[in-house]
């Protein structure tokens, strides 16, 4: 019988969490991200700017997290989008395909009625390590 690993990921590539949750788990080959939001990681507040520039920042947090397991945005293989506001999908659309450009994960988009600290845009991804 095979041990379960389960390593838990805490970057300072990324921003920190703002609730009880760790930024990463991984178990096994599979690194499994809490939901990312467009939080400057030196000043623990939301970006100025609306979606776009949050998504940006979002989308940076994400790769660092992703980084700090060993994996990347190559080896993503799910990723769900939380909206505050399903007109925005578009202009988080952009942004997204300038970070995922080929042999795209799976995905859901879905809007919320609200996001932590009134964020615009959040994103979850699992992806494969190694």
């Amino acid at each position: 019988m095979s041990t379960i690993i389960r390593q838990i990921i805490s970057t300072d590539n990324a921003a920190k969490p703002i609730a009880p949750f760790n930024q990463a788990i991984v178990v096994n080959q599979t690194v499994y991200l809490s939901g990312c939001i467009g939080i400057n990681k030196e000043t623990s507040k939301l970006v100025d700017g609306g979606v776009v520039p949050e998504t940006i920042k979002t989308l940076e947090n994400m790769k660092g997290i992703l980084e700090a397991a060993g994996s990347g945005i190559d080896k993503v293989v799910k990723v769900t989008i939380f909206v505050d506001d399903m007109n925005d999908f578009a202009k988080v659309n952009e942004e997204y395909m300038k970070v995922f450009t080929t042999n795209f994960p799976a995905r859901s988009c879905v809007q919320m009625a609200k996001l932590p600290m009134n964020a615009k845009v959040e994103i979850e991804v699992i992806a494969l390590v190694g």
